[in-house]
């Protein structure tokens, strides 16, 4: 069992401390520990300690053990002035430092860095010679674009504030780390535009950070559940994002982004409902074209989630308000079928839930092919067999496509599909008429960081609703949403009219 290693500070015996490095690394197969002396007559004893596997061992021969091995030094330098000399005029490292304790020294071994152990030195000093193992910046397999930069987010957190540095060249762009997690460490970085975004939501956010107390954090989405104000809610009021535009938008608008290293998803927040119907595409496109596609994931949404419970009430409850002729053709083919429409509905959409999860932990040149045949034989074979009738077919069909809209709140319309099923089926149409009601008071009663979660479906302040479910041209979005950006309300300053009239207007001037 390894020693406890708290608060003890480093020996000036060299032995001692590489023991004593031992006796806590003991079981680590990865860890190096080479000893070497210099060149000079009464030469001095030198050990450095290092994990093979996350160390560039070519950049520790060159900037450690060469410049010291050619140097003369003599145990006759004083011990005070001894690590302030390799420190500052043999090592060839920008980026190293003096460590005072084997707590700091055990750190940073396990985050790649190398140690260096002088004898007769009550200090160490770190070296970083990290070999970064990353993979190469592609555009994201579940965001493509037809339009716009093709980068995504990496693993690697340096990598990603780069991208963003890529985008924003402004001194205003802030950086605040931190660590979290007691058996990973780590780090997590949160970006913001200090002249824009809220100082109130900042302090907010440091401060839930702060109380996270883990063994792990793996991915950002540990973090999410930690910070958001509504944990046991099914709608997140913390966004994500994989894309460095997106991210870079979100920054402008006031935003706060948390990196986590290891994971390619930043979060965004504060985070609104509506955000959840835009996509980066929008931006790329012409205001009224995006203003559609905005609508049409809107009017997606509640069709995914209303169409089975309005389905199940009126032919259970009101088909008085049915046609004649489509009420009789409802009630045919549903002769000889054993069961009710909502055992039917509940079954058909928990059926194509297993067939949409399936086909995503296939391989991605067969799920697709399993997904639709298995669609097909499923429904074809149901509907053969008077197991199901025909219209509980076309309705699982057209509410599945529609969730295919707005896939970032999938989890969310699961839900709420299911609860107007519930009250469609025990009160028909005042049922889903309540259950609609129970859910708009729950959302208008949400936040995100003090934000209200429906800002702009609850504000009808002109300045709120630029950019919604519609998408003003960018002349006319000259100011950033009031309540998230609450240091710079000015967006961008236009002479002239808002709409442009032509060439000789005051904007092309």
């Amino acid at each position: 069992m390894s020693k406890e290693y708290k608060n003890i500070e480093i020996s000036n015996t060299l032995k001692e401390n590489v023991d004593f490095i031992k006796s806590i690394l003991e079981n680590n197969i990865s860890i190096i520990y080479k000893e070497f002396e210099s060149r000079a007559r009464n030469s001095l004893l030198f050990c450095i300690v290092f994990s093979e596997n996350q160390c560039d061992i070519d950049r520790i021969s060159r900037n450690i053990l060469n410049p010291i091995m050619s140097t003369e030094l003599g145990n006759q330098i004083p011990n005070d002035n001894r690590i302030n000399l390799i420190l500052n005029k043999v090592i060839l490292s920008y980026d190293n430092n003096k460590l005072k304790d084997i707590e700091a020294c055990i750190d940073n071994i396990l985050n790649g860095n190398t140690i260096l152990f002088i004898d007769g030195c009550s200090e160490a000093i770190s070296i970083n010679t990290q070999e970064k193992i990353q993979r190469s910046i592609t555009e994201p397999e579940s965001n493509k674009v037809t339009r716009g930069p093709k980068e995504g987010f990496t693993e690697a957190m340096e990598t990603n504030i780069a991208l963003i540095q890529q985008i924003i060249h402004s001194p205003e762009l802030k950086f605040k780390t931190l660590t979290l997690g007691v058996q990973t460490k780590s780090k997590i970085c949160i970006v913001y535009m200090d002249n824009i975004a809220s100082h109130d939501i900042l302090c907010e956010l440091e401060k839930r950070l702060n109380i996270i107390d883990i063994d792990a954090i793996i991915d950002s989405h540990y973090i999410e559940e930690f910070i958001t104000d509504a944990p046991l809610s099914v709608f997140n009021t913390t966004g994500y994002t994989d894309r460095p535009d997106v991210a870079c938008g979100k920054l402008l608008e006031g935003r706060i982004l948390l990196i986590c290293n290891g994971s390619p998803d930043v979060i965004t927040l504060p985070f609104i409902f509506l955000e959840n119907f835009q996509s980066n595409e929008d931006y790329y496109k012409g205001f009224a074209v995006a203003s559609f596609y905005r609508i049409l994931r809107f009017m997606a949404f509640i069709i995914t989630t209303c169409t089975p419970a309005i389905y199940l009430a009126i032919t259970t409850y009101h088909q008085e308000l049915l046609p004649t002729p489509l009420l009789v053709s409802i009630l045919a083919s549903r002769d000889s079928v054993p069961f009710p429409s909502i055992v039917e509905l509940i079954l058909m959409l928990f059926v194509f839930e297993l067939i949409i999860e399936a086909s995503r932990r296939l391989p991605s040149n067969i799920g697709q092919t399993v997904s639709i045949v298995g669609a097909l034989v499923l429904g074809e074979a149901a509907v053969s067999a008077r197991f199901i009738s025909a219209p509980i077919i076309i309705i699982t069909a057209i509410t599945g496509t529609s969730s295919f809209l707005v896939p970032s709140i999938e989890g969310p319309i699961v839900f709420t599909r299911i609860l107007n099923l519930i009250f469609a089926a025990l009160l028909g149409l005042y049922g889903f008429i309540f259950s609609i009601t129970i859910l708009e008071i729950y959302l208008f009663s949400l936040r995100s960081f003090g934000i209200p979660y429906t800002l702009g479906l609850s504000t009808f302040r002109k300045y709120d609703l630029q950019d919604t479910l519609i998408r003003s041209p960018w002349w006319y979005m000259k100011y950033r949403p009031r309540l998230i950006s609450a240091k710079n309300f000015l967006r961008q300053k236009v002479k002239g009219n808002n709409f442009p009239k032509g060439g000789n207007d005051e904007r092309n001037k």
